[in-house]
């Protein structure tokens, strides 16, 4: 196992049974993004996107911190002083990330291992799945210091939970725990802090045995449908269900093959075995 560490020490990785483990790197400031982390992000996820000694990436901060959110210091005030061309630039490199993970070529995990405050609520959702320890704190505190929750995360607590939750989060700017993000949907399942990454790398070791192809197909199918009606979602999966087969044909066939003809698995209880299926 070999972690890597960018040139300016903000981001970190390293790949262990085939799950990339990405760290936000700077626990001194319990991980705020400044715009060299956002930068760095940016080129640690082109570097790994293609690779094929992985399959599933998790993001995840050094030390007690998940990220609390952007750096008052460095991406607010010392790019706003640099003008409105500075403050674009900055927004172009975080946003970018935030959205390039969104459409990730694989399967991404957010383990939110501590703090997770304001704008780390973007790459909190643009993870496909998401698990926190019990303890961990969930916060916008944009209202406290005088601004609106901005940088996407209004929409995403709109997204993420209901209307009455999501008014009273930002609005109050009060803190909740892991427990509480999993009742109100920001994560999918709260544990205990010794057990976190446990159950995090259990559901990648899952995730490694469905077919990667439809594994794109599927995290991107959920992300669009939400904004569609039912007759547009319909024409659009038979459509991106077509591209999938045009891509990976053989993998379905398999897939049917092991479960009517081999009688090897059933789809309800796993997955069908990669490992026979045509290159």
């Amino acid at each position: 196992m070999t972690r890597t560490t960018t040139a300016s020490g903000t981001v970190a990785y390293e790949i262990v049974d085939r799950v990339a483990w990405l760290y936000f790197n700077r626990p001194d400031k319990r991980n705020c993004m400044s715009p060299t982390l956002n930068d760095d992000m940016n080129a640690v996820l082109d570097e790994l996107e293609y690779r094929d000694d992985f399959g599933v990436l998790v993001l995840t901060g050094e030390g007690t911190a998940f990220s609390a959110g952007m750096d008052l210091k460095e991406y607010f005030r010392e790019t706003e002083a640099k003008g409105l061309g500075a403050t674009r630039a900055a927004q172009r490199s975080s946003y970018g990330w935030w959205r390039r993970l969104r459409w990730y070529q694989k399967p991404t995990i957010a383990m939110v291992n501590g703090w997770c405050f304001g704008g780390a609520y973007g790459p909190l959702f643009a993870c496909d799945l998401a698990f926190a320890a019990e303890d961990a704190q969930f916060g916008l505190s944009e209202i406290n210091w005088g601004i609106l929750p901005g940088g996407g995360a209004t929409k995403i607590i709109r997204e993420l939970t209901n209307f009455r939750n999501a008014m009273y989060h930002a609005m109050m700017g009060e803190n909740v725990d892991g427990k509480t993000a999993a009742e109100w949907g920001l994560v999918n399942e709260a544990v205990p802090a010794d057990r976190l990454k446990e159950r995090v790398n259990d559901v990648a070791q899952v995730l490694l045995q469905k077919n990667p192809v439809a594994l794109k197909a599927t995290k991107d199918a959920i992300r669009r449908v939400g904004e569609m009606t039912y007759d547009n979602a319909e024409d659009f999966l038979v459509r991106a269900q077509e591209a999938a087969n045009s891509y990976d044909n053989e993998g379905r066939k398999e897939g049917i093959k092991q479960f009517i003809d081999e009688k090897s698995y059933k789809p309800g209880l796993g997955a069908y075995d990669l490992n026979k299926q045509k290159s």
